[in-house]
């Protein structure tokens, strides 16, 4: 029978490590530990085969028995910890989410790791990402279109941070990950014989030219520097978004959607 301990203080010592994991991500990346908050969030991760160590939950927003019930399918054995509203009030990110969080272990996100189902992947590439917001957005892009793998080259910012997680609504926990340099996803993309297509203002053609079908990574840069020339340099064509306004860009997360969608659209969305 399952039962739970009880946290009224801030000052706990428990808290204490939490509210680290929360803030710092040398912290998350030292313990291999980060938060996962929301029902949502908590069952995406569930999904996606994350362990957890150990469940807070405030009872006067979710009782023990409904916390419980998240986790019947679930192989973890986390601790459960009745936390005061006090206590939840410091360490949830977001006041809106139903009075659960969790503590859950992290997952290797190493190139030699990735695993491709298809013969003929569609993968998306960002490299340099910085803001957690358009991390997040490509993620519940990349999780809309069932894409095959996003790559992160050149990472700024760790995955499990608490920003991404929540603009992600979870999306960070459905898709397929892996991290690397530049050099290192480029080396992995030519060695699984997948065209490299990068969005560039220069020496480009129209994304609906250009034929998503064969294995295929679409590569998008940062809206202020755009991609570095090791990257177009190894692209196969470089590709353009028209603009038909007075601006020659668009936010990152919009314009990766569009070539996701057009390349799932010549696929049969398949």
């Amino acid at each position: 029978m399952h039962k739970s301990k009880q946290i009224s203080s801030v000052q706990n010592t428990l808290v204490k490590k939490i509210l680290l994991l929360k803030e710092k991500s040398r912290e998350r990346k030292k313990t291999g530990l980060f938060i996962v908050e929301g029902q949502r969030e908590i069952q995406l991760a569930l999904k996606g085969g994350y362990h957890f160590d150990t469940v807070l939950f405030q009872p006067e927003l979710i009782d023990f028995k409904e916390t419980l019930s998240l986790f019947e399918s679930s192989s973890s054995t986390p601790d459960y910890i009745e936390i005061s509203k006090e206590v939840y009030q410091k360490l949830a990110y977001r006041q809106t989410t139903e009075g659960i969080l969790a503590i859950a272990q992290s997952k290797p996100t190493l190139l030699s790791e990735l695993k491709l189902g298809k013969k003929d992947p569609l993968i998306l590439v960002a490299e340099a990402p910085e803001k957690p917001g358009n991390i997040g957005a490509l993620l519940r892009t990349a999780d809309a279109a069932n894409l095959d793998a996003v790559l992160i080259a050149n990472p700024k910012t760790d995955l499990y941070n608490p920003n991404i997680i929540r603009s992600s609504v979870g999306c960070v926990f459905t898709n397929n990950i892996a991290m690397g340099s530049s050099t290192e996803v480029i080396d992995f993309l030519k060695a699984q014989n997948i065209n490299i297509y990068c969005a560039a203002l220069s020496a480009s053609e129209t994304y609906t030219e250009t034929d998503f079908k064969p294995g295929s990574a679409i590569v998008v840069g940062t809206e202020a520097d755009g991609l570095s020339e090791e990257w177009l340099n190894s692209s196969k064509q470089n590709i353009i978004i028209p603009m038909q306004g007075e601006i020659d860009s668009m936010n990152v997360s919009v314009s990766a959607a569009i070539l996701i969608f057009e390349a799932k659209r010549q696929r049969n969305f398949k």
